[in-house]
């Protein structure tokens, strides 16, 4: 068996044994020692890593024009930027997700990876930091305070144009169920007691015109991820930049993704700011609240199938029990309830550690954006586990639906602005406490004719605001 080949590589604390075939360097080794906290490592985020990617490569182009590094140290770090914009040595970030020092270990995890790419690019080996440094050429005109949250921005932005797809299938999903039961009469309910009839197909169009307002919510939130703070570097004063680097760096980071990056206006403000990641997150609990409500209502109208309201049949997906034979559960509606619960939960974390910036910066970033990008990814595979194996396979109970229509008090309503209030009511109360309809009680009563009466109540009456001539 080959013995291991390690490098010595040095930083502040002193020296460290890097193995020899690793791109990453001594701080990213340390990070790895002292932060196995939630075993969510940043290779498994592409968009992150992405992220830093095109921070890092606005940055070099930025600096070349400045003249802070040379065009031969650029062109390599260029490079080594596209192999990981390509989704290559992703393997070498093997850092945890939610870490102390504000992302320090991202950043140079990030810085080293790079720098050891382009050296090998330009001729020479890896460690060999007097030729393309880390923290001298990699992470020039820099602090993590600029390049972290930058990439954060970036890596969300990404995550964003990912997510809107799955959201937009569920809606599609949903109208074409409304569609399918445009014609299927049921009972609505209010506070889960007998309103007025609609059609289950209004039903399903409802959680579609709910999940549709979301959308736009969720694209005016993600726009926020487009302004950063490049050139901030420490606390926002641009200390160890070049004038004109900030500049050069925004026309930079346009060129590299194609989207409109905009310059905060105030860089101290930007630096210990964490609006935008507050912002999304709420949008993204507010989407989990209406999903949370439809599974909850799916829920109510399967319920049964004997015993409860059983206007709707959900595809069956496993046993229900292990005791009671014949169960079936609705545990697609379940699952997703319980991934909205985590995206509220995360909200008020995200919430609690953008709460605790103090002075010039945050501390507490790594949390945000850890949480952020979960919420992110429960709620789309969520949605498609939604959708894929129950909302496409629902049934309409077609007879049980008009069954509960026509034995509902509820009808009585339609005959307010015939027969008046007060005689609505009676018959109610009649009907509730004899167990009689209220069909063959308005004609017992003489109140209408047979006629007037099949007028009022058809179902295309019933739908929608008419002006009933008796």
């Amino acid at each position: 068996m080959e013995t291991p080949k390690y490098r010595t590589e040095s930083d502040l604390l002193g020296q460290r044994e890097v193995p020899e075939e690793a791109y990453f360097g001594v701080q990213t080794v340390r990070a790895m020692e002292n932060f196995a906290i939630s075993g969510h490592l940043l290779s498994a985020y592409p968009n992150f890593i992405k992220g830093l990617a095109m921070t890092k490569k606005a940055a070099a182009m930025a600096n070349i024009e400045v003249g802070m590094i040379t065009p031969q140290q650029g062109e390599a770090i260029l490079w080594a930027c596209d192999e990981l914009l390509a989704g290559r040595h992703h393997d070498q970030f093997p850092i945890d997700m939610i870490q102390g020092g504000a992302g320090t270990s991202t950043n140079m995890a990030a810085n080293e990876v790079i720098a050891n790419l382009a050296l090998e690019h330009m001729g020479h080996r890896k460690g060999e930091y007097q030729y393309c440094s880390p923290n001298d050429v990699v992470n020039a005109s820099q602090s993590t305070n600029d390049a972290y949250p930058c990439a954060i921005h970036l890596a969300m932005f990404l995550e964003h144009e990912g997510f809107l797809p799955h959201l937009e299938q569920m809606i599609a999903a949903l109208k074409y169920k409304s569609r399918e039961f445009a014609h299927v009469i049921k009972m609505g309910r209010t506070q889960l007691q007998d309103a007025v009839p609609m059609t289950l197909g209004q039903t399903f169009g409802g959680f579609a015109a709910s999940l549709r307002g979301e959308v736009n919510n969720l694209n005016l939130s993600a726009r926020e991820f487009l302004t950063v703070n490049m050139g901030a570097t420490a606390i926002g004063t641009g200390i160890c930049s070049k004038p004109g680097y900030s500049e050069a760096c925004i026309k930079a980071l346009r060129k590299v993704t194609g989207w409109n990056i905009r310059l905060a206006d105030n860089l101290i403000e930007a630096t210990s700011a964490t609006s935008c990641m507050i912002q999304y997150s709420s949008a993204l609990k507010r989407l989990a609240i209406k999903v949370n409500k439809m599974c909850n209502d799916l829920r109510l109208l399967s319920s049964g199938p004997r015993c409860g309201l059983n206007e709707i049949h959900l595809p069956e997906r496993q046993p229900g029990s292990s005791i009671m034979p014949g169960k079936v559960n609705p545990v697609i509606p379940e699952v997703m309830n319980q991934v909205c619960y985590r995206v509220i939960g995360n909200d008020m974390c995200i919430s609690l550690a953008s709460d605790n910036g103090q002075l010039e910066l945050n501390v507490m970033e790594p949390v945000i954006a850890y949480t952020l990008f979960e919420s992110i990814h429960l709620i789309e595979n969520g949605l498609d586990t939604l959708r894929r194996f129950c909302i496409d396979g629902i049934v309409a109970n077609e007879e049980r639906c008009r069954q509960l229509v026509e034995h509902s008090i509820g009808i009585v309503t339609m005959l307010n602005p015939i027969i008046g209030y007060k005689k609505s009511t009676e018959i109610a109360k009649e009907a509730s406490e004899t167990g009689r309809g209220v069909y063959e009680l308005v004609l017992e009563h003489g109140l209408l004719t047979k006629e007037q009466l099949d007028e009022i109540l058809k179902p295309e009456n019933m739908l929608q605001p008419v002006e009933l001539k008796i």
